[in-house]
């Protein structure tokens, strides 16, 4: 069963609209396609949907439900950010995300770039990256709590700008201590964990987010885990899904 359950429009950061994204995906063969815009976050409004923008989109997604009903099941989601306070009454499904640290009444994006991720660790951590790691996972960890989220968005997005091992080492004690603290958690809770494709569609990674020790660990404890492009383009709504299964 083909399906995608991690995808945004330009309803938020996404390229393409709503509408030509269902049509890519009928093409493609998929049973299902999950919408999922970025949650308003009114400290960074760049990524995220306005909330003029929110209630347009769900009406449009609702809409294109009735539209291509025969055609493929379309859900209306949302990828709701740990430090986001929007209601969440009007969903089929949440994706719970952590794209941000609070440190100090200061919201720090993790995923902004390398640049942004050194400059916060040298002025908020005094340069010990290994702090800023274990404030992530234990957002990370507590994202069902807060947002009692159905899926897990890519659990180690911390990742995302050091897949040559520049900025930390994904074997030091404290990374691994911090990851399987924050995985043991998730674990606890009835959502699943997403296998996120969209730094490799995006060329951050050549891997998918978990790596592969950490789907190692969800998958030994019996985590159910599901596939997802993170799309933000119709064009790669199924962007190294094959790729990813012959690794895993």
């Amino acid at each position: 069963m083909l399906y995608n359950f991690h995808t945004h429009t330009t309803y938020c950061d996404g390229k393409s609209a709503a509408e030509e994204t269902v049509q890519k995906a009928i093409e493609l063969g998929l049973s299902e396609l999950g919408f999922s815009g970025h949650s308003y976050t009114e400290f960074d409004l760049e990524p995220c949907m306005t909330r003029e923008g929110t209630e347009l989109y769900k009406k449009e997604i609702n809409a294109l439900k009735e539209k291509y009903r025969d055609k493929i099941k379309i859900l209306l989601g949302i990828e709701y950010d740990y430090h986001s306070d929007e209601p969440l009454d009007d969903y089929d499904y949440v994706l719970g995300s952590a794209h941000y640290i609070l440190k100090n009444g200061e919201y720090l994006c993790i995923d902004y770039s390398r640049e942004k991720q050194i400059e916060a660790v040298n002025k908020y951590y005094d340069g010990d990256f290994y702090a800023y790691i274990e404030d992530y996972y234990k957002t990370v960890a507590d994202l069902y709590n807060k947002t009692k989220c159905d899926i897990i968005g890519h659990f180690d997005l911390i990742t995302k700008y050091n897949a040559d091992g520049s900025l930390f080492d994904v074997n030091h004690p404290r990374y691994v201590a911090a990851w399987q603290k924050a995985a043991d958690a998730i674990i606890e809770t009835p959502a699943v964990v997403e296998i996120n494709t969209g730094g490799m569609a995006r060329g951050h990674t050549n891997k998918p987010y978990p790596s592969e020790e950490i789907i190692n660990y969800f998958k030994s404890h019996g985590k159910k885990m599901i596939f997802s492009s993170d799309c933000h383009n119709k064009d790669l709504l199924l962007c190294n899904y094959d790729d990813v299964k012959k690794y895993l």
